[in-house]
């Protein structure tokens, strides 16, 4: 056990301490390096720095070059790229992080993945999966969309956003599958391949979607037996993965290549929501043409008064009565002709009896002419009868349905000043004038008294008090 002395010897470093001493013996034995490797992650920053991670098989070393190095470069570094870099190793203090502060900066080819990507895109479209004519249109008005991704991201919740947004009136069926890392790929091709199989579901297009990320976290979707699986797919794929700037394998393969997952639910609601705008816009002119169309019923129907319509009620019964008459006249016409042709029938055989001169047969043609005689005799009483009934019944129908019999019987019809027609004590009130129209011809009279229970002990004291009623008509 240490005694207290070599308690007392003991060094205590601080944080800040260790690390800045480790910063600055690192500094001085790795001062000016060369390190060769391969571009990931590049990360430019508004300072105009910057920040990148160079990789050699399973190692990484953070990098940085600085603004004034970096306005220096005369090319762009990207992702995948193998550079050769000169610079320090240093420790970034706030996070004990090991890193390289490049002051130069050389390309020295493409990277691995980078010719992976390369190698497979040409192989790919030598067997012409990147054709656009083997490329399929999606439906304008799908039912159900499936949507391969992680459900623990935003992805879903941006789809399912904008389509509801749009007013896509669909399903949405999720296949959870991780969208990085090792067995990736194989979890959404397993997806691509459920939606396909499974015609239950309804599923009309399917959408593998990811949110942006560097060329190592998007490199699932430049798995070759993923995109032979999209190629092979009997449904349409649409392919969301990464930024508008990012391009993986599955976008060259697919039926159809969305920037983002945002932009990919608004392609397929697109002719959705064109119809919903139209929609709206024929409703907002249906409602337009209503309200015209009622302003100008209301303008009409103010121009009718109540007066005008019983004008007009005897004026159609005439013109009824003279359809009657003229149907009467037309009856007995037909009558006279009917019985004129018969007559003349009758005439001819006659003569033909006379000429034959055959007392048999004058016999039963002297009967048969008595009997066709009293059969058009009878038809014709029948004819006329018949045709007489209808038109009396037809008569007293429209003579019940005439106002002027109901006046005819004794009533009134009473409207006020503006033509209205009175149906209540409470349209009118004391000392206003109204026009009374009888069978015979109109008055015009001061009411008196709105209460019709005594309208006549008040009018019996008005005409003893102030003499005869005035005739206004």
């Amino acid at each position: 056990m240490p005694g207290a002395g070599e308690a007392e010897e003991r060094k205590l470093w601080g944080v800040a301490e260790l690390v800045g001493v480790l910063r600055g013996r690192l500094e001085r034995e790795y001062g000016d390096v060369w390190v060769e490797g391969e571009i990931s992650n590049v990360r430019p920053y508004g300072s105009g720095a910057l920040y990148f991670t160079l990789k050699d098989g399973d190692a990484q070393l953070p990098a940085v070059l600085f603004k004034r190095q970096a306005a220096l470069l005369k090319w762009k570094p990207a992702d995948g790229m193998a550079v050769l870099a000169r610079g320090r190793v240093s420790v970034y203090e706030n996070r004990g992080q090991l890193q390289l502060v490049a002051e130069s900066l050389e390309p020295r080819g493409a990277g691995a993945l980078q010719v992976q990507f390369e190698q497979m895109k040409a192989r790919l479209r030598a067997e012409g999966l990147f054709e656009a004519g083997r490329k399929r249109t999606l439906p304008a008005y799908p039912g159900t969309i499936g949507v391969v991704t992680s459900t623990q991201g935003a992805v879903i919740r941006d789809i399912v956003t904008v389509c509801r947004r749009r007013g896509g009136c669909m399903n949405i069926l999720v296949y959870p599958a991780a969208v990085q890392g090792a067995g990736a790929a194989a979890e959404i091709a397993a997806g691509v391949r459920y939606f396909n199989a499974h015609p239950e579901h309804g599923v009309d297009v399917v959408v593998v979607a990811r949110g942006g990320g560097s060329t190592e976290d998007l490199w699932a979707f430049n798995d070759e037996a993923l995109a032979r699986t999209i190629a092979a797919s009997e449904l349409p794929v649409v392919s969301a993965v990464g930024h508008e700037t990012d391009f993986t394998i599955a976008d060259f393969v697919a039926d159809l290549r969305a920037p983002t997952p945002s932009a990919a639910a608004e392609m397929i609601t697109e002719a959705q929501h064109r119809a919903g705008e139209r929609v709206d816009a024929l409703r907002a002119r249906l409602l337009r043409g209503v309200r015209w169309q009622s302003i100008g019923a209301r303008q009409r129907f103010s121009r009718v008064s109540a007066e005008g319509a019983l004008r007009r009620v005897p004026e159609a019964l005439e013109r009824r009565v003279q359809r009657v008459d003229d149907l009467r006249a037309g009856l007995a016409v037909a009558l006279a002709s009917r019985l004129r042709l018969h007559g003349a029938q009758v005439s001819g055989l006659e003569g033909r009896l006379l000429r034959r001169d055959v007392s048999a047969g004058i016999a039963e043609g002297r009967g048969r002419l008595f009997a066709m005689g009293s059969r058009v005799q009878h038809a014709g009483q029948q004819l006329l009868s018949g045709r007489g009934l209808r038109l009396e019944r037809a008569r007293v129908r429209l003579e019940a349905l005439s106002p002027m019999a109901v006046l005819q019987r004794g009533y009134a019809l009473a409207f006020v000043a503006d033509g209205r027609l009175v149906r209540s004590v409470t349209q009118v009130g004391a000392g206003e004038v109204m026009m009374v129209r009888l069978a015979d011809g109109s008055l015009g009279v001061r009411v008196l008294d709105g209460a019709l229970s005594t309208f006549e002990n008040e009018a019996a004291r008005e005409n003893e008090a102030a003499g005869p009623v005035e005739d206004v008509g």
